[in-house]
């Protein structure tokens, strides 16, 4: 399974608490949004007995996904085994284990998942929401104990992964903490690392520690509520005194906002739970608005656009930021998120270049610490750097490879620090140049009869896209070569533009899609 749950990351001790191999759940992702569990049961009775389906968060919003709970974990694998890349009505279906307590949402009867949840099922899994916590960087010691003993403990005890992000932001004095799990578990394993902490203050004669949960910007105002209500009833009936960070301190490399909580370690403990029931309903409430607007950027997780920081088509961006959704596929809704690499050049005004790199290259670090991404800016060529330093609109090419995540992070954060820096046109916002590099036997397809796909793909996404001309006759090795889609527009129908172009490319070039896409002989 990518991402196994299973490989805890805690420091550098990696505590294991449940193998996926020994689980009885599986995650059967890709099915047709109209498919209920009743669609399937006979297909999952053939390896053993179902004891419950629960939806899942899928990542494509043209599919649905759920989880399987089989009887013992031996048919939990044959099902695995059995179904794993099978094609229903011309979907392919991944069937992979999953950790028991990976899962979220309700547990119910079988059926109790039925269809059309897309990529808003009711039950969101909670390994897309965990706990994030803000810990003294002298307290991290004492948390993990000696080689991993007390955090495996935890584990353990709390039955939640706990993440320890010592090594991020060396030297700062705080350091994050992830918690994945179900609600209950996320606040078994938080009541525990208080209790570790206090310990150790009181050790060191520190006095009282204080809880510190993370939570990004755009779910602030729900824990807040109206005139500060929602905020003053969890403190009245938790007998706890909470405070939240200024909007102040948040920017494009953080977008998460401090929510403070003192009390006993009991009260703490019992707030935490209460916020974050508040932030999760909030999350997927807020998951379900933006879900229609999805559709606008195939193979893309939702969560992704949480990086922006602003809405698209107006709605707020709900989404947690690029820690909660781990690019190399740490939950089933972020499955294949890492899995493919892609490549995209972006040019930039030659006089934005010193603003993107940053202060001895601080920014462009940071650019590529936040969206995972590989970025890298051509250096001016010798012949033309005199020409620049007259003409401050020639251009520079930046090369980015990255998963379609780390794609729409780096790309928007060099959007965002163009617009900053007043690289506009006009009154205008900016308007980003991206080439994108696909087959050349695929350029017909994007083209369309007579241009009508192109200017479809115009006319929905806002963005000038220019092709070459497909020629009249190709061989099979000039199919091979590939063509450059040149795309001009604001950030966000440049991102619509070049998901939905690689979704088509994808599409076309899929197993079984070019036979399927085949006419049928002709009867005698």
């Amino acid at each position: 399974m990518d991402g196994d749950l299973s490989q805890g990351a805690s420091g550098d001790a990696s505590p294991t608490y449940e193998d996926s191999r020994s689980s009885k759940v599986v995650l059967i992702s890709g099915l047709p949004l109209h498919f209920r569990f009743d669609n399937i049961e006979h297909q999952l009775a053939q390896y053993g007995n179902v004891q419950h389906c629960d939806k899942a968060t899928s990542r494509d919003a043209n599919t649905q996904a759920v989880y399987i709970t089989f009887e013992t974990p031996e048919q939990a694998q044959l099902a695995i085994n059995g179904l794993n890349g099978c094609e229903i009505e011309g979907s392919r279906m991944k069937v992979e284990a999953a950790e028991q307590n990976a899962r979220g949402g309700r547990r119910g009867r079988p059926g109790g998942g039925r269809g059309g949840g897309g990529a808003t099922g009711g039950g969101s899994r909670p390994t897309d929401f965990p706990l994030r916590l803000l810990v003294q960087s002298d307290m991290v010691g004492a948390i993990i104990g000696r080689q991993g003993s007390t955090i495996r403990l935890i584990t353990q005890q709390s039955r939640a992964r706990v993440d320890v992000h010592r090594k991020d932001n060396v030297g700062s004095l705080e350091k994050a903490i992830t918690i994945y799990g179900n609600p209950e578990n996320c606040t078994n394993a938080c009541k525990r690392i208080l209790e570790v902490m206090q310990q150790e203050a009181n050790n060191t004669n520190k006095g009282d520690i204080c809880l510190k949960i993370l939570a990004h910007n755009n779910l602030i105002g729900r824990i807040i509520g109206k005139g500060g209500n929602t905020i003053k009833r969890i403190m009245q009936e938790t007998d706890t005194k909470i405070t939240v960070s200024s909007i102040n301190d948040i920017n494009s490399f953080n977008l998460e906002r401090i929510i403070t909580v003192k009390g006993s370690i009991e009260n703490m403990a019992k707030a935490e739970s209460q916020i974050s029931a508040k932030l999760r309903q909030s999350y997927e409430n807020d998951l379900q608005v933006l879900a229609p607007q999805s559709i606008m950027f195939p193979g893309l997780h939702p969560m992704a656009m949480m990086s922006t920081g602003r809405g698209f088509c107006g709605a707020p961006p709900p989404f947690p930021p690029p820690i909660y959704a781990p690019l190399a596929g740490q939950s089933g809704a972020q499955q294949g998120a890492g899995d493919s690499q892609e490549t995209t050049y972006l040019y930039i005004p030659n006089n934005a270049v010193g603003a993107i790199i940053g202060t001895k290259g601080s920014h462009i670090r940071n650019i590529i610490r936040f969206s995972n991404a590989s970025v890298k800016i051509a250096p001016l060529e010798q012949d033309k750097q005199a020409e620049s330093q007259n003409n401050a609109q020639q251009e520079r090419k930046v090369t980015i490879v990255g998963s379609p995540e780390a794609q729409w992070k780096a790309q928007y954060l060099i959007f965002e620090k163009m617009r900053e820096e007043g690289f506009m046109s006009g009154s205008d916002d900016v308007r980003l140049t991206v080439e994108i590099v696909v087959a050349s036997s695929q350029v017909g397809r994007i083209i369309g009869k007579g241009g009508q796909n192109v200017r479809e793909l115009q006319r929905v996404t806002g963005s000038l896209i220019k092709l070459p001309e497909q020629p009249q006759q190709q061989t099979g090795q000039q199919q091979d070569h590939d063509t450059t889609v040149h795309i001009v527009g604001p950030f966000y129908s440049v991102q619509s533009a070049q998901r939905r172009i690689r979704a088509m490319v994808a599409q076309a070039s899929a197993p079984g899609r070019r036979r399927a896409a085949q006419p049928p002989p002709a009867q005698q």
